[in-house]
């Protein structure tokens, strides 16, 4: 299945989150105007990765890490309600230990975190920060999983092209 990245969006940033944290300052209305659309038109989607961007218009912590753009932007106004999983916990944006970078991430709403660099030490830290799944997450997994069967049954690419026009006109 497809993963959409990196939601909320990654347009407006100026610097590269995995060195630094990128600082947006747009006014809320014209990120729910550009930036926050082509999400919205993906809203349906099984799953999608948090950016490791500041909105500053919605709050002083990067999304992966904001309960109030996960829940005010990524829930509400893009409306996305299937797995979400945070981009690489182990990026120059993200500050402070593996444990506490994974367990903010969770506490924010992220239904998991994605750890890439592959250190055995740094692995440890962010699962010290880990939490059992929750029952909603469960269920997002499981709904990801149902279509994920659905889709390798069958795959038409007329008519994914036909769509994929249809959510690009729209955004025009």
């Amino acid at each position: 299945l497809p993963i959409v990245k990196h939601i909320p969006g990654h347009g407006r940033a100026r610097v590269d989150s995995h060195t630094a944290l990128p600082v947006v300052d747009d006014d809320l209305p014209t990120l729910e105007a550009t930036d926050f659309a082509p999400f919205r038109a993906l809203a349906d989607a099984p799953w999608a990765m948090t950016a490791h961007v500041v909105f500053s218009a919605v709050d002083e912590r990067p999304a992966t890490l904001s309960p109030v753009v996960i829940d005010r932007v990524i829930s509400g106004a893009i409306g996305f309600g299937g797995v979400l999983v945070s981009d690489d916990i182990g990026m120059g944006a993200l500050g402070g230990g593996f444990a506490d970078r994974a367990a903010a991430a969770l506490a924010a709403g992220c239904d998991a975190v994605l750890h890439c660099s592959g250190r055995l030490d740094e692995m440890r830290a962010a699962a010290e920060g880990a939490a059992p799944l929750t029952a909603k997450a469960a269920a997002r997994l499981a709904r990801g999983e149902t279509l994920r069967r659905a889709a390798a049954r069958e795959f038409d690419r007329g008519t994914a092209a036909t769509r994929f026009a249809a959510i690009v006109g729209e955004l025009a």
